[in-house]
């Protein structure tokens, strides 16, 4: 029988500590840590209007004026919070300096209270970040997984304002590995996401009209993984409000399959006969490759399934489809197969309507109305490439959009480029290709270039380390 309608819970969600190791995910974060906003009191000679800077809609917000917007001084300041985007990023990755500029914090009116940054224990959060030197545009992204709003901070934040972006971020609207107790009805937390970008996007665009007296020019949307998702769904729903958009590993959610909840079981089931080895490994590595995770990434195999499988399966498909282990919330963890009600044999396609129902609030179309680029890693064992882009891609080509798309499978890139670290020479981080990309937009939209037409980007041949962290070119 299906559940009551959920209530809210005003609740934090106790996470054990094994699962501190997952902050490497875009799926789950480290509980916030980013102390109460510190006063008003950098450059005062250049914040003398801040208080003019009303963000519309907002229930609550607070300007400060920084010397430094990036992440070199806001980590520092108390501006951003580490713990949400840990492990999303390469070590090595630069910091660029140098940005002074105005930011927002604040939230808008909701009923859930899971993000405590800034002591405010309340959903809906963002930032706005407005640089003195700005180059007319505005980048507006959602956060990965169920992560916070500083979640994009140091995978392209901290690059959109040295650019000279305006930059707003939202945490969709319920964060944490409990964000499926938002809501009243299944689906309606992921949904959410979708309305606080839109929401956040017209905002945020008023406010840098007041900033710097003219609209923006251009608005991109980006994000990865769930953000990734986010500005699909953004180019489909509303493509008025942005120019075009950057699109990282974005997840798919399709009424029909494939989603996540059609291969996840899969690995749950299978990698541990996998792993086992003796007579059942063989049969069990086909049901993998078969399910989409590379032959090749099974070297990423052991870590996804101590940290990433298990729980992305079960607490997206409490969010989508909480009858299926009754009482109990988010299932079992690490159960084995014929457990009752156990998500390693959980099969999508056999649930009741209404949880197809709640996957179609949703789902998406390829009905993209503005440029767009995507990249994905081919060794991405969280969201198989297969199962993910490569449909949606061919989504796009059948609505007829395919002159408003590029798509680039990046050889050996996976799901967070941390894992590049633990990895050298074996993944490839994505974070230049997100530079690539963001590049070929520009001059897609400013100047008519079109972008190198889609493929797969090869792994350069003897290619150390550093130099796979500043490039990626699309043509190669």
């Amino acid at each position: 029988m299906p559940r009551a309608p959920r209530r809210h819970h005003h609740r934090r969600w106790l996470r054990p500590a094994a699962l501190a190791a997952a902050a490497l995910t875009a799926w789950t974060a480290a509980p916030a840590t980013a102390a109460p906003l510190p006063p008003d009191t950098a450059r005062p000679a250049l914040c003398s209007r801040t208080d003019t800077l009303k963000v519309p809609g907002a229930a609550h917000q607070r300007a400060a004026c920084l010397t430094e917007l990036t992440t070199a001084g806001t980590v520092a300041s108390g501006h951003t919070d580490p713990a949400d985007w840990a492990g999303l990023t390469p070590a090595g990755l630069a910091t660029p300096t140098g940005v002074p500029g105005i930011q927002i914090d604040g939230y808008f009116p909701d009923t859930s209270t899971t993000n405590t940054n800034h002591g405010w224990n309340h959903d809906a959060q963002f930032v706005i970040r407005l640089p003195d030197r700005w180059n007319g545009g505005l980048v507006v992204s959602g956060a990965p997984g169920v992560r916070e709003q500083y979640a994009n901070d140091r995978a392209f934040g901290d690059w959109a304002v040295s650019q000279g972006y305006a930059f707003a971020a939202t945490d969709k609207g319920a964060t944490g590995a409990a964000f499926h107790r938002d809501g009243e009805a299944p689906g309606d937390a992921l949904a959410e996401g979708n309305h606080r970008v839109t929401q956040l996007t017209r905002a945020a665009r008023q406010v840098v009209a007041r900033r710097y007296h003219r609209p923006p020019t251009r608005t991109l949307a980006m994000g990865m993984s769930n953000g990734g998702y986010l500005v699909r769904w953004q180019l489909e729903n509303h493509p008025e409000l942005y120019n075009g958009g950057v699109d990282w590993e974005g997840t798919l959610w399709r009424t029909e399959g494939p989603n996540l909840l059609t291969f996840l079981p899969l690995a749950l089931r299978h990698y541990p006969s996998y792993a086992a080895g003796g007579a059942g490994a063989e049969q069990a590595h086909r049901a993998m490759t078969d399910a989409g995770f590379p032959a090749g990434s099974e070297f990423l195999w052991p870590f996804h399934h101590q940290y990433y499988w298990d729980l992305t399966q079960r607490i997206y498909r409490e969010e989508l489809d909480p009858g299926f282990d009754g009482a109990t919330e988010a299932g079992t963890p690490f159960c084995a197969p014929g457990t009752p009600a156990c998500d390693a044999d959980y099969v999508y396609a056999e649930r009741p309507e209404e949880v197809h129902q709640a996957v179609a609030k949703i789902a998406l179309t390829g009905r993209i109305g503005k440029p767009l680029i995507s990249f994905h890693g081919t060794y991405d064992v969280l969201l198989p490439i297969s199962r993910s882009s490569d449909v949606y891609a061919r989504l796009v080509e059948r609505e007829g959009r395919g002159h408003l798309h590029r798509y680039y499978r990046v050889e050996a890139g996976t799901h967070v480029d941390s894992l590049a670290d633990a990895f050298p020479g074996r993944v490839r981080p994505l974070v230049p290709c997100h530079r690539s990309a963001a590049t070929a937009l520009e001059r897609w939209l400013d100047h008519g270039v079109r972008p190198p037409s889609s493929r797969t980007l090869k792994l350069p041949a003897g290619a150390d380390a550093g130099k796979l962290l500043t490039y990626c070119p699309l043509r190669g």
